[in-house]
């Protein structure tokens, strides 16, 4: 099987080594990639969200199926052009894409399939905020209803900062707080049928004990010991399949990956929000424990035919991912920093995030710049083999939470 795979960051990188170690894939094309992806696929330059340049390197490489990882080419439509032109591809299309390129629309999704979410006012106007905060109280939670590369969300107690972030975003969501443990659950869909992979825990803020601002997250762990047996088949029949079923009904069939991003309240399970591609970090630490070749279960994904794929199968043990960032994160980065890896990688490995090659180099480009996965035994074991990976990087300005697989 050919595969072309779309996308630069960790989260593809992840995606891409488990393509890569599928018997099934005979080749592995990557668009644009990153330098940790170089070594297991072939790079190209084309611009992911850009249909045309998408439609025309699928066509000359004849791939067997287009794996879409960010969001931006799915809200442009990438994937409706490549159904069009005859290929199977793994994302939805622009329409369904909808579910993470707006707040407002996702809360109206819900909503009409009867899916729990916290309360929600979309505002447009500085009065409309200002009486939307009063109605909530604090914490405030205000939301970029448009993309926002995991950054557009707000959650403060400071009246003023919750003002002044709405009047940055323009058109917000402001919603009820919800309290509890948040859990990240991903599930493969081909637009009537859904399989969830294992949940899993990720960390927003930028320091130790969740103190700091929000970023697009420090590390992730699973899976979650502490979570009922039940979780997941409650988030399937309360959240996944009514959504999968309102979004058909619409005429609009979600085909791809659907992120559920999940509050676990003392008033019962509530949606906090929709993406509609594999999550990151947590993608990085999920994939790392899958030991059902991925390429044949996304290939049925994208022909409809999820109801032949059986289970998915695990490795035992769990898996913990911890995001090294650049100085100025989640502000602005310092970059072009030098980076140095150790040559060997036995009971962990490094994801690429934000590097590139430069002056022959390896050297940070982004705010994220590396993931360090270790899998062990338990827990304690993943975390452990994760931050002695961490210790041997050389990465100036770098930086880490250091609580990483403690539950929270």
């Amino acid at each position: 099987m050919k595969i072309l795979l779309l996308g630069s960051g960790g989260r593809e990188h992840a995606i891409g080594r488990a393509l890569a170690h599928d018997p099934a894939v005979t080749e592995l094309h990557v668009a644009p990639g990153n330098p940790g992806l170089s070594s297991i696929a072939t790079m190209h330059s084309a611009d992911p969200a850009s249909p045309t340049a998408v439609l025309d390197l699928a066509r000359s490489l004849q791939v067997d199926l287009i794996v879409i990882g960010p969001e931006a080419p799915l809200v442009a439509g990438v994937a409706d052009a490549l159904r069009d032109a005859g290929f199977d591809v793994f994302g939805p299309g622009r329409e369904a894409a909808v579910l993470e390129g707006s707040k407002a629309f996702a809360k109206e999704v819900m909503r009409s399939a009867g899916v729990p979410t916290a309360d929600a006012r979309v505002c447009e106007t500085p009065d409309e905020v200002s009486a939307a905060l009063d109605e909530f109280g604090p914490p405030y939670v205000v939301k970029n209803d448009g993309l926002a590369a995991g950054k557009g969300v707000v959650v403060t107690t400071d009246r003023q900062e919750a003002l002044d972030h709405a009047a940055s975003c323009g058109r917000v969501v402001i919603e009820d707080f919800l309290d509890g443990p948040e859990v990240s659950l991903f599930a493969i869909c081909d637009g009537e049928r859904a399989l969830p992979l294992l949940p899993a825990q990720d960390y927003k803020r930028v320091g130790d004990d969740d103190e700091g601002p929000n970023t697009g997250g420090m590390g992730a762990y699973c899976p979650l010991s502490w979570a009922d047996a039940g979780l997941t088949d409650q988030i399937m029949s309360e959240v996944v399949n009514p959504t999968l079923a309102e979004m058909r009904r619409r005429g609009t069939p979600f085909i791809g990956l659907l992120y559920a991003g999940l509050a676990l309240t003392s008033r019962g399970l509530r949606v906090v929000e929709f993406n509609v591609r594999f999550g990151d970090p947590e993608t990085q630490a999920v994939l790392s424990l899958l030991k059902t070749p991925l390429a044949g279960v996304l290939r049925a994904a994208a022909r409809g035919e999820l109801d032949s794929v059986p289970e998915l199968d695990w490795h035992d043990g769990a898996a913990v991912v911890v995001v090294s960032a650049a100085e100025g994160y989640p502000g602005t980065p310092a970059t072009g920093r030098p980076i140095t890896l150790p040559d060997d990688e036995t009971d962990a490995y490094v994801l690429h995030a934000g590097t590139r090659i430069e002056g022959g180099r390896l050297v940070s480009s982004g705010g994220r710049v590396l993931g360090i996965v270790g899998r062990g035994a338990d827990l304690d074991e993943a975390r452990r083999l994760a931050y002695a990976l961490l210790e041997r990087i050389d990465f100036a300005g770098g930086f880490s939470r250091t609580d990483i697989g403690v539950p929270h």
